[in-house]
């Protein structure tokens, strides 16, 4: 199976090498994702927005010309639910990696613009159980390697137009919480608990990581991964 795997903000494809190993041994064909405007300065990037993101996945899909798996990590997941709309019949699954559906309209978060771009705001900026499983050799290892984002991709409100993504077998890689938890916790979110009610077939499996399991625990999220990819 081709698995089409969008990286989360200030990552580029790279950000998915520790995994994809075990993925091509179990037979599926990889396909990391670096999103336009990745790294570039605000003068190539200030028009970019989320809908060029995923304009891209679709651009992926299309290329394929058969079914895929979309993988989203962290704000990725956003592009990814809308590509899965977008194209519905040709997504066999999404997976998403600790984050969740956006309902429309959602949007990713705010974050400092700096030089008109969104640069890495550091490991500290983030709450603890995000970042204690990263340790400090893998921090300075992947630091130099982030990149800045465009400025209006992280508020962009993400287009969702009709409800056939609603009928794509999801699966949720939640770092901390098991089925019956995060199925407790996104009721009471809003619109995104309406937004993950509505869909017809899902699945939450823990991991027991923090938000990026690809640099922290990257066996068990490649084994998840293996398993979700059917």
């Amino acid at each position: 199976m081709d698995i089409i795997l969008v990286p989360g903000l200030w990552l580029d494809a790279s950000s998915w090498d520790p995994i994809l190993p075990a993925l091509r041994e179990a037979r599926h064909a990889p396909r990391p994702l670096t999103m336009p405007g990745v790294g570039a300065p605000a003068t190539e990037s200030a028009d970019i927005g989320i809908q060029d993101w995923v304009d891209a996945v679709v651009a992926e899909i299309d290329g394929l010309g058969r079914p895929v798996v979309l993988v989203g990590h962290s704000g990725g997941g956003n592009v990814v639910w809308a590509a899965a709309e977008a194209r519905p019949g040709q997504v066999a699954r999404v997976i998403f990696v600790d984050t969740v559906p956006p309902p429309p309209g959602g949007t990713i978060s705010e974050f400092e613009i700096v030089d008109g771009v969104i640069p890495f705001p550091g490991w500290d900026s983030f709450d603890a159980p995000d970042v204690d499983d990263i340790d400090a050799e893998t921090r300075a290892a992947w630091t130099p390697r982030t990149r800045s984002v465009p400025a209006k991709v992280p508020t962009d409100p993400v287009r969702l137009e009709g409800s056939a993504r609603h009928a794509v077998p999801v699966t949720i890689l939640s770092g901390s919480m098991d089925d019956a938890a995060f199925r407790e916790a996104i009721a009471q979110w809003g619109t995104y608990g309406a937004e993950f009610a509505a869909i017809a077939d899902t699945e939450v499996v823990a991991l027991g990581s923090g938000h990026w399991p690809q640099f922290s625990q990257p066996e068990r999220l490649s084994r998840a991964l293996v398993a979700a990819a059917r």
